[in-house]
């Protein structure tokens, strides 16, 4: 399957400031092309590159103030294998974390799903957030976790994520935060998904059922979206006046979110 995924952000950098960027397919995705531009009033900067240990591709930039424009843009030619759960990876991904409070939720967990485990476990906990939850853009904000989401019973692709994570730590399965693009995602946008390991292997889980999981390429993997923010900057404040995201598939595939997926 081929991908084309873009992405296209201007910002206002009211001064001189360290930004982080994750909007680069993760390594080692398999690309046929790909460009990156960054141009502060109208003049190119050079940005550095980091590489962390699941893959995701930082671009790092000090520049301000002035207009910053940001285009990435690729073309996605295969998924490969994902990589195998190493022992930290497991203790790191069963402890709860800032949005995936699963040390609250563990005696909901316990009793919404009391004897259900592996596939069966992640295919109850996808189904369960799917049907409580309501897909309520702008009803939800950017430091809400997984227990306000409870509660509330609404929000967007992060906070379906952050519960369906945080309801599966509770039953001791590892699980794990993904951003992605997405084709068939409508509005377009960055989307966020879990992972879940099961049986030696990890499964992408969309609570959303809002895009075919097979079509989803990977930018970034962490705990929850602390670690995968498409932006972030320390110093001067910034302001994104436009963000505009694209992600096609020649072939863009059915999926009823009931057969095991992996996301690779």
């Amino acid at each position: 399957m081929l991908r084309t995924v873009s992405s296209h952000q201007e910002l206002d950098l009211r001064g001189r400031t360290e930004m982080v960027f994750s909007i680069a397919v993760a390594a080692p995705w398999p690309l046929a092309s790909e460009s990156i531009n960054f141009v502060l009033d109208g003049v190119p900067q050079k940005p550095t590159e980091l590489v962390d240990v699941r893959g995701t591709r930082l671009h790092s930039l000090i520049a301000g103030p002035g207009q910053l424009v940001v285009d990435y843009a690729a073309i996605v030619e295969a998924t490969p294998e994902p990589a195998p759960l190493n022992a930290v990876d497991r203790v790191e991904y069963l402890r709860p974390s800032r949005y995936c409070e699963s040390d609250v939720l563990t005696p909901t967990a316990r009793s919404l799903f009391p004897t259900q485990s592996g596939h069966e476990l992640v295919q109850a906990v996808r189904d369960w957030v799917a049907h409580s939850l309501r897909y309520s853009p702008g009803m939800s904000a950017a430091t809400d976790g997984a227990s306000h989401s409870l509660l509330t019973r609404r929000g967007v692709c992060r906070d379906f994520a952050h519960l369906t994570i945080a309801m599966l730590r509770a039953k001791d399965v590892p699980a794990r935060y993904a951003s992605v693009y997405a084709p068939g995602l409508s509005p377009m946008d960055f989307h966020a998904v879990a992972e879940a390991y099961v049986d030696g292997q990890w499964w992408v889980v969309d609570s959303t059922g809002l895009a075919p999981r097979q079509s989803l390429v990977r930018i970034a993997t962490g705990r929850d979206a602390a670690d995968v923010a498409f932006l972030t900057n320390h110093w001067a404040d910034l302001f994104l006046q436009k963000l505009e995201i694209t992600a096609t598939a020649d072939d863009l595939p059915v999926d009823d979110h009931s057969s095991p997926v992996q996301l690779g």
